[in-house]
């Protein structure tokens, strides 16, 4: 969903190794799991918790590592989100653009992409709606208030 109105060619961005190195991670599954959770616990994401990971503590895959992702282990702790996280983000940006618009209500720019960005989530809540949220979940900016701290 990165260039979904613009005039963009898809994402880019670099692409994990195939086979990453694992001889050269120090922990075991149970140190990992404690820094996850120990990560969690400064409410910081779980993409943040990958990125901390593997550039302070030199984990470059967790999932290689303990044959579960970070989501798998924050969620069999009971520790994680509510929300999956892309759609948090989008609901957080949508927040921000409307506080904008609240002290700048001709920004016709801001009102468009207010308009694309709940259209975003929209689709997003369609796709998760059954897997991870309720099926009957709707967006409001209200809503996205009470979630978004």
């Amino acid at each position: 969903m990165a260039r979904m109105h613009s005039t963009g060619r898809g994402k880019s961005g670099s692409t994990k190794p195939r086979n990453p190195d694992l001889s050269m991670v120090d922990y075991d599954n149970e140190e990992i799991k404690d820094l996850i959770l120990k990560l969690a616990d400064e409410d910081m994401m779980p993409s943040v918790i990958g990125e901390k990971l593997r550039d302070r503590y030199g984990i470059p895959d967790v999932k290689a590592v303990t044959g579960k992702s970070i989501n798998e282990i924050l969620e069999e702790e009971d520790e994680g989100i509510d929300l999956p996280e892309d759609l948090y983000k989008l609901m957080e940006k949508a927040l921000q653009i409307n506080e904008h618009l609240e002290e700048n209500g001709k920004d016709m720019e801001a009102k468009r992409s207010l308009r694309l960005t709940e259209s975003k989530i929209r689709r997003l809540v369609k796709y998760y709606r059954g897997k991870k949220l309720p099926e009957d979940w709707k967006y409001s900016l209200d809503k996205a208030r009470l979630h978004v701290k």
